[in-house]
């Protein structure tokens, strides 16, 4: 048997085809039309009848009668039978998926007996890495988090996360003052996300970081307030603990600032960098982080800052953070 039809048998038992079924299907690719005799002939060697080979390839939609006496067959175009393959195989993948993980339900509560162990798993050292990005790549739907140092995955620009919104995975995502603190994060990770798509918004003080994958699986760990290195991460699945971290997240959103890759809409009234300014102190940055991204000096940072505050009539940063807010600058 030539290479390509090795190469081709493993494909089409990948599809779901008996050893018979393949045998007689190669031989009509090879030869052409045959008839049953002819066939007989050539595929001696079947485990079961070519009469029930031939009617597996029809109804594959790989094979057809033909002639005047329908005693002969022939191979078809195989798009539409390929598709229903692939159809059915898939099929039969995540049933055998389900299959495994009833399975592996059952072996939990007959050896272990522990109801509730497997809704929290502790990964520690080098796994943090891998497990990030299984989970992260599950994704459908919708990906929530709440956003801290340190990072695991680095904190360069995020490819992935970028790939995922074009497919169309939404992003929801608080983030804390030390994340746009941390050198280039905001300029290469945060700003690009949004302008991809990302809904991004910033509060004062987070309680933990945390991602969620379309609200049925969560990781979570302490925020770098909590720990100067985290070498821990808790998965967490469906349980009412997952319900909370939810509502966790959905309260720190709601009390969250709006964070843009360029503020608002146009407003004569503001600058270009009067907006980008206000954006960036609404993330909580320090005074020499904004200044470095506006690429401007702290002494015009400052000019720019007593401008705004005198035109709004604001005393405090958090007073003008509010004017800001109520005229739609953020």
């Amino acid at each position: 048997m030539r290479s390509s039809d090795t190469e081709r048998t493993q494909h089409l038992r990948i599809l779901g085809l008996g050893g018979d079924e393949i045998a007689v299907y190669q031989h009509l690719l090879r030869a052409g039309p045959a008839s049953v005799s002819d066939l007989e002939d050539a595929t001696a060697g079947l485990t079961g009848t070519l009469s029930d080979a031939l009617g597996g390839l029809v109804q594959a939609g790989l094979a057809r009668r033909s002639g005047s006496d329908h005693t002969r067959y022939l191979p078809v175009p195989p798009d539409a039978g390929l598709e229903a393959l692939t159809l059915r195989r898939e099929s039969e993948l995540k049933q055998a998926r389900i299959e495994v993980l009833n399975a592996y339900d059952e072996f939990r509560r007959t050896v272990h007996n522990e109801s509730t162990a497997h809704l929290i798993e502790v990964v520690t050292g080098t796994a943090i890495v891998e497990r990030i990005h299984q989970i992260k790549g599950s994704a459908q739907r919708e990906i929530l988090a709440i956003d801290s140092p340190p990072y695991y995955l680095g904190a360069g620009p995020n490819a992935t996360e970028i790939e995922q919104l074009n497919r169309g995975v939404a992003y929801r995502v608080v983030y804390s003052p030390e994340s746009v603190e941390v050198p280039g994060y905001l300029t290469e990770n945060i700003l690009p996300c949004v302008e991809a798509g990302e809904q991004a918004r910033v509060l004062p003080d987070v309680p933990a970081k945390l991602t969620i994958i379309d609200g049925s699986i969560a990781f979570v760990s302490m925020s770098v307030r909590d720990t100067d290195v985290n070498r821990s991460l808790l998965i967490i699945r469906p349980s009412s603990l997952l319900t909370a971290l939810i509502g966790m997240f959905e309260l720190c959103w709601r009390n969250a600032l709006p964070l843009h890759a360029s503020a608002g809409a146009e407003d004569d009234r503001l600058e270009p960098i009067e907006r980008r300014l206000l954006s960036l102190l609404a993330t909580g940055a320090a005074d020499d982080t904004i200044a470095r991204t506006l690429g401007i000096s702290r002494r015009t940072f400052f000019r720019y800052l007593e401008r705004l505050m005198n035109r709004t009539g604001a005393s405090t940063r958090f007073q003008l953070a509010l004017h800001a807010a109520r005229e739609n600058w953020l």
